[in-house]
């Protein structure tokens, strides 16, 4: 059994309506689907993706009005990747950034790879990483005004884990999830260890976690613009319950199989407690509408449908244009 790479990262936003414009306006990915949170569906689940909602192009947010602020630290997904085709289209989006007043760093080179640091208003820390294409292929860009298809996010990149004692993650990455050491780049702050690059799938940003040990950081306090989890794909539906069986033989305690309707999904928490999840690249986010609508009305999965009326109704109003 091989994971085929980031399926998607599912984090935390105070307010869906800028939530929305930055994710929409301002990076220029599509909302390929507007629904609720399954497990508490007074609040929105909203996710964005490339033109077609391909499997490692999405990052989707929880709707938390009441989400404090986040305090960095260890035990955390602490950076999530986006992919670009190339060198041009960084320097696109330093300036668009500039223009934009996204907060944002200097271009840097992060294992072989040139980079942008860069915060949605809420402090969620992302990263632009230019992919040669070599990997795992680029979703369909999602063209918007002022956004080429050359310059367009084609993809989540290296997802970055933050811990205090690596070991048990790194047994966790390769010895149960099949990750492969790639190699290693220094880390930002002195004097701590190298960063560590695993790679699954067929390689490349979007089949990385990147280690970071921090012994000079307290836990994280998550709240909004914190990551709530990361997702690694299953590529076949028939490896998926073999997944839950080599999670629990090696002592996992798991959420066992678990149906999200556009997509089944296994949770687990690795030994420095970051939730991780195994999800299925299919059905997709078309099943229930069609590609060229997807997004534009509340979705909800088939055991959710019946209570359609009073979820609407508990909802509060978003200002969402297509």
């Amino acid at each position: 059994m091989k994971l085929a790479g980031i399926h998607h990262v599912s984090a935390i936003t105070a307010d869906a309506d800028k939530n929305h414009d930055f994710y929409t306006r301002i990076l220029g990915m599509r909302l390929v689907k507007k629904s609720v949170n399954q497990d508490n569906p007074s609040s929105y689940h909203l996710f964005y993706a490339d033109a077609v909602g391909t499997p490692g192009t999405d990052m989707t947010y929880f709707d938390i009005p009441q989400a404090g602020r986040t305090y960095p630290g260890v035990s955390s997904i602490s950076n999530t990747g986006f992919r670009v085709k190339s060198e041009k289209a960084l320097q696109f989006w330093k300036s668009r950034f500039e223009k934009l007043d996204v907060p944002h760093d200097s271009i840097t080179e992060r294992f072989g790879r040139n980079t942008l640091y860069f915060e949605d208003f809420e402090g969620s820390r992302h990263m632009l990483v230019v992919d040669n294409g070599a990997g795992i292929p680029y979703g369909e860009a999602w063209v918007k005004k002022g956004i080429s298809a050359d310059n367009a996010i084609i993809g989540l990149g290296p997802i970055k884990l933050t811990v205090r004692k690596s070991a048990a993650t790194i047994k966790v990455l390769t010895e149960i999830l099949g990750f492969e050491l790639a190699g290693s780049y220094p880390s930002d702050i002195k004097e701590m260890p190298h960063i560590q690059v695993y790679t699954t799938g067929k390689g490349g940003p979007a089949g990385e976690v990147h280690l970071e040990t921090r012994t000079d950081l307290p836990m994280e306090r998550p709240g909004r613009g914190s990551v709530h989890h990361v997702a690694f794909r299953i590529p076949t539906l028939e490896d998926y319950p073999k997944w839950e069986e080599r999670l629990r033989e090696n002592g996992f305690m798991t959420s066992g199989l678990v149906d999200r309707y556009y997509f089944k999904a296994i949770y687990f928490r690795e030994p420095n407690g970051i939730l991780f999840e195994l999800s299925t690249d299919e059905p997709g986010f078309d099943t229930d509408e069609p590609l060229e609508n997807l997004g534009e009305t509340l979705a909800l999965p088939p055991f959710l449908e019946p209570r359609r009326a009073e979820i609407e109704a508990k909802l509060r109003p978003l200002s969402i244009n297509k």
